[in-house]
């Protein structure tokens, strides 16, 4: 039997906590979304002045990231690449980036998703968030 790793609440406060604070250092209002390896959603925090859409994007976007086991980015890169049939994938719906996903020793523990701001920014926020967790 395999062991594996697993996100725990106090990662995921943790996790928020830093995405929040990179968040506010910058003035960009946007959602945190985290998920764990099979794209449940752990924890949501829309702060103050991010768009009622971002609610829906910031999930999508690390369900993907955990699903995919790799960042959305990829995924924009691939249809902006010309693959656009990709955009038929089943459950990928968040495939813009911004969804960072979370490794530890070549496993996924899940992803964070940050919908809000431009898409560099929101990756920037989730990758803030994943690094409080010292891996």
């Amino acid at each position: 039997m395999k062991t594996k790793s697993a996100l725990d609440h106090a990662d995921v406060k943790a996790i928020a906590a830093a995405a929040e604070a990179e968040a506010l250092r910058n003035n960009w209002a946007v959602t945190i979304a985290i998920v764990d390896d099979g794209g449940h959603l752990l924890g949501l925090q829309r702060l103050d002045g991010a768009a009622p859409s971002t609610a829906y994007m910031a999930p999508a976007k690390a369900h993907t990231a955990a699903l995919g086991k790799r960042d959305s980015k990829v995924f924009e890169d691939m249809i902006n690449g010309g693959r656009t049939s990709f955009l038929s994938a089943p459950v990928l719906h968040g495939m813009l980036e911004g969804g960072v996903v979370i490794m530890k020793d070549g496993q996924c523990l899940g992803a964070v998703g940050v919908s809000g701001v431009k898409s560099t920014e929101d990756a920037q926020i989730a990758r803030a968030g994943i690094a409080a967790l010292g891996l």
